[in-house]
């Protein structure tokens, strides 16, 4: 249990002892310290209890430190000002909790204790489309929860609901057999950017042209009813896709299970059934649709959700009312995670208000839209290339290796070091890659991000390469020490010792990765593992330019590289839960 989940658990039962069993469960406002004079924690519910209990602030907390009994971990706990309760946690406290998280590989963090099936939806392109790099953040966030989530102890189900079905395969379809007959029954006969080429010219067509317009409309009719020609057609699309899309999901080890539009194709009627059966059901123009509460149009009129259109047709709505609904009764989900960009956060609001309605999304499941916003250029306008295209993902991403082994190379000249190739290959590959993950996910999500290689690539400031550069510093006193970590504390008995201010500054910053875990696992904002993990390696540089530890007398030169290698394996952990695998060299 972390320091300030056990001193939460504390105040509870001082809280009861003090006042009576009604203040169970009271919120006791606890905050790590800005200033270490004021001890390591503060709890400011004296002030938020004042009203409540007709009393001054100062009385409350007297009555609760004389209720509250934390000898075990914590120095007698102070009052300062009008009421703050301050905290400061034993010296031995912390040298035995980071004994423990040095011999766990855990790092002492349990998995919880009541684990959820967790679905989390995300990346999602479109078949017959190049990812670019409106998928990035969606793919990035997404996989990022899954693994917190994941080393939680949950399972989580990582799926893509990728958009393989309606009406763009109509058009597609109907446009090949006129210009391209052939890659509709013979396997990559296009190469996937001509696929996307006539996938424009198609839209075109379609929006132009009437009798076009019709033939595409029946030809997803065909595909509907499972007419062989347009279901080859629709299998050799959807194949050639997915192989694209898996060389850039293996280039950035994301794991995912593949459960498209289609998956739920023949779940849709049953869903305009249950909706009708239910009464939420109305005509309008033709269409079906629940009219939401709290939805209006300009005029002030109830503004409805169509689930079925007028030539009987569904829609986006219907496709995702059936996977909500698929997910909770059939996958049995405890919650449901939707990582999609902001501009669909109403949509989502929506479908959860009409599966309330329906029944399906009850108090014992929780759906949750996950939004972000752009990713932009540094004119602060849309991520586009000079002639004003979207950028392919796969371009961005090669772009960044490309300039990652370009610094490496300058790097190396500079300090007249020679490495083998696959050695500078190695190293860009990773520098690069984490460079964008890592740009993403130190960012709010909720917010844009401007996207420049210069400052995702920088050796210094909140970036991957800083991060994973600390990480190789560490392995590098290993190398000069002589010291093989991985077989280092199996061969000591001496114990983590504190005594320099910055040791103390290391080590409780060491302690709070479980309570990180927990923030980022609860409210989904990833930065919060990254802004953690920089603090980690301000940290550590600041003990270790200030504390000498190969040359140190023992016991603490074990005491400090004890440190060393529990910082490294804190990265390490952290690191790995962003999707950011480190380095030993750099």
């Amino acid at each position: 249990m972390s320091a300030i989940a056990l001193l939460a658990e504390h105040f509870d039962r001082a809280l009861i002892a003090a006042f009576g069993s009604e203040f169970a469960g009271t919120d006791p406002l606890l905050a790590a310290t800005n200033n270490p004079k004021f001890g390591d924690y503060q709890a400011n519910l004296a002030m938020s209890l004042a009203k409540r209990l007709q009393q001054k602030p100062r009385d409350i907390a007297t009555q609760i430190i004389a209720a509250i009994d934390v000898s075990d971990f914590c120095d007698p706990p102070e009052i300062a000002g009008p009421g703050f309760i301050n905290l400061r946690l034993k010296t031995s406290y912390l040298e035995a909790q980071l004994q423990q998280m040095l011999t766990d590989d855990r790092l002492g963090i349990p998995p919880v204790a009541q684990p959820q099936t967790i679905v989390v939806d995300f990346s999602s392109p479109n078949i017959a489309k190049e990812m670019h790099v409106g998928h990035l953040r969606s793919t990035i966030i997404g996989d990022a929860i899954a693994r917190v989530l994941e080393f939680q102890g949950h399972t989580v189900l990582r799926l893509n609901h990728v958009g393989d079905w309606g009406t763009q395969f109509g058009m597609l379809i109907t446009y090949l057999r006129e210009v391209y007959p052939d890659a509709l029954t013979q396997a990559d006969a296009l190469d996937i950017g001509d696929l996307v080429t006539f996938y424009k010219q198609a839209k075109v067509r379609f929006d132009d042209d009437e009798a076009f317009k019709e033939a595409s409309r029946q030809a997803v009719v065909g595909l509907q009813t499972g007419d062989r020609e347009a279901r080859q057609a629709w299998t050799l699309l959807c194949d050639q896709s997915r192989r694209e899309f898996q060389k850039i999901y293996d280039q950035l080890d994301i794991r995912l299970e593949e459960r498209g539009e289609s998956f739920y194709n023949n779940d849709l009627a049953s869903v305009v059934q249950d909706l009708d059966t239910l009464g939420l059901l109305q005509e309008d123009n033709g269409a079906q649709c629940v009219f939401l509460d709290g939805y209006t149009n300009k005029d002030g009129n109830p503004l409805p959700l169509i689930v079925q259109k007028s030539n009987g047709g569904y829609n986006y709505a219907t496709t995702d009312l059936a996977a909500l609904r698929y997910r909770i009764t059939t996958d049995r989900a405890d919650r449901v995670i939707y990582v999609v960009d902001v501009g669909q956060s109403s949509h989502f609001e929506q479908v959860f208000q009409v599966a309330r309605r329906a029944g399906w999304l009850t108090d014992a499941v929780e759906a949750q839209h996950v939004p972000f916003g752009l990713v932009q250029g540094e004119d602060g306008k849309k991520l586009k290339t000079r002639a004003g295209d979207t950028v392919r993902l796969r371009d961005l991403l090669e772009e960044a290796i490309d300039r990652a082994k370009a610094d490496i190379t300058q790097r190396l000249a500079s300090e007249d070091r020679t490495e083998p190739q696959d050695f500078i290959d190695h190293v860009a590959t990773v520098v690069g890659l984490s460079s964008v993950k890592y740009a993403d996910l130190s960012q709010n999500r909720t917010s844009n991000y401007i996207f420049s290689y210069d400052k995702m690539l920088a050796m210094q400031g909140n970036t991957a390469p800083y991060l994973l550069y600390v990480y190789a510093r560490i392995a590098s006193i290993g190398r000069k020490g002589g010291i093989d970590f991985s077989a280092f504390l199996s061969a000591i008995n001496t114990v983590v010792i504190l005594t320099e201010p910055t040791e103390f500054v290391l080590a409780k910053h060491l302690l709070g990765l479980e309570d990180v875990i927990n923030t980022v696992a609860t409210e989904l904002l990833p930065n919060r593992l990254c802004q953690y993990l920089f603090e980690l390696s301000q940290k550590f540089n600041q003990f270790y330019d200030q504390c000498s530890v190969l040359q140190a007398e023992e016991p603490q030169r074990t005491s400090r590289l004890q440190l060393c290698y529990l910082t490294a394996k804190t990265l390490r952990q952290g690191l790995s839960l962003l999707g950011i695998t480190v380095l030993q060299r750099m």
